[in-house]
């Protein structure tokens, strides 16, 4: 069993021994990125189990454990994986956490303070924590991100958003039901086999491959009728996370519409595009700008990749680019208004509204103040632009049912 081991400010280490030993943990946001990133982990030789747990005892773990004014997301993440220690299916000893940290102002940076915390409080104390980030916090010995991981991760977050933007546009439509879930499940087991075998991540590689999942995709018998276009936007955990937003994706299809779902590239983009922002206006390291400026190009020319896959099929509908949501926010926020989603909230609605989808379902969880000010905070100014938009800003949080959602 491996020894717990802790650095100089008694945070407990995940060693290269628990990578052997344990099995990480990793809360679902995106249910087609998520389960590539998963088998990518599992490549790198981590053993990693991705929760899809729904049931409301996640809800009742996250407020029993964490302070009731924290945000709903973080009540929802820790409280699933919280729970899913507690639930008997794994060893207490031989289990670890994955969570993101931003590193920004959000209090999604906080997240692990308070996974934590809640850990303790629940006496699991001796369970490791394990930030993902790429800001360099807390650095553990048995999990590293290399250049080979950190493209592998990049390269299933842009085969990801392509598969949900065709899954989206097929699902609706489908006249054989179960075809497009199929193929979907298809090729998400077809790019990680890729991966592993050091393929589909080249520019080269990847027009080949986009190519045949649009050209897949475009094979699935449809019978397009005029179904009404829904757009979701909001804080990224309850704009994508079914557990989130109570199946939101799933209940527009069974109301006969068609969900819009902006990807999460756009989102990691605007991540690292913050950092260039920062030194333009107020000063610091040219090296950090330097660097950041050539990762921005790098996911920018991946995009575009996937743009262009898409274009190619007169039957698809494309998606923007980041340059089209820089241009659209000019006017309404500047770029250095990136506290939550920052200024790409109000500039999906704008692209939204702009490429014939008006009716648009903004996400609010309770307790995030940011997204309340560029999400809630602009629909006025954008119904006044755009007098066509139907824009509704539906509320989150653990008393909230999802009857009164719907």
């Amino acid at each position: 069993m491996a020894k717990l081991i802790y650095d100089k400010t008694g945070r407990l280490l995940f060693t290269k021994e628990m990578k052997r030993e344990y099995t990480l943990l990793m809360p679902q946001m995106l249910p087609i990125s998520f389960t590539m990133m998963k088998k990518v982990f599992e490549l790198e030789g981590y053993k990693v189990d991705m929760l899809n747990t729904t049931h409301r005892g996640i809800v009742d773990t996250g407020l029993r454990y964490v302070h009731n004014d924290a945000c709903y997301p973080a009540i929802l993440v820790i409280g699933q994986l919280v729970d899913a220690v507690m639930s008997g299916k794994y060893d207490k000893h031989k289990v670890g956490l994955l969570i993101t940290q931003t590193g920004g102002g959000c209090r999604a940076s906080n997240y692990i303070h308070l996974l934590r915390k809640a850990l303790e409080r629940a006496g699991l104390e001796y369970v490791p924590v394990v930030s993902v980030n790429l800001s360099g916090l807390e650095k553990n010995p048995g999990f590293k991100l290399n250049l080979r991981l950190i493209r592998r991760l990049a390269s299933a977050m842009i085969y990801g958003d392509l598969l949900m933007w065709l899954k989206n546009q097929c699902l609706p439509y489908e006249v054989h039901p179960g075809t497009t879930d199929k193929l979907t499940t298809h090729w998400t087991d077809r790019i990680v086999t890729l991966f592993d075998q050091g393929r589909g991540m080249g520019k080269k590689e990847m027009r080949r491959v986009m190519a045949q999942i649009v050209a897949d995709y475009a094979k699935i018998e449809r019978n397009v009728t005029d179904k009404p276009r829904v757009g979701i936007v909001g804080e990224i955990y309850v704009k994508f996370s079914p557990l989130g937003n109570n199946g939101l994706e799933e209940f527009l299809i069974a109301e006969g519409c068609e969900p819009v779902v902006p990807g999460l590239t756009d989102f990691m983009i605007f991540k690292v595009n913050n950092r260039v922002v920062d030194v333009d206006l107020y000063k610091g390291s040219k090296l950090k700008k330097l660097v950041c400026s050539i990762l921005q190009k790098y996911l920018e020319g991946l995009q575009q990749i996937m743009i262009e896959a898409v274009k190619a099929e007169p039957s698809f509908r494309p998606m923007g680019s980041f340059k089209d949501l820089q241009r659209l926010i000019k006017g309404y926020l500047g770029y250095g208004n990136k506290m939550g989603e920052g200024w790409l909230l109000t500039a999906e609605m704008l692209e939204l509204i702009h490429t014939g989808t008006p009716n648009i379902v903004c996400t609010q969880p309770f307790g995030c103040l940011p997204n309340h000010v560029v999400g809630k905070g602009m629909i006025r100014r954008l119904k006044d632009d755009y007098p066509e938009s139907n824009i509704v800003a539906i509320d989150y949080d653990p008393g909230a049912t999802k009857i009164n959602q719907e």
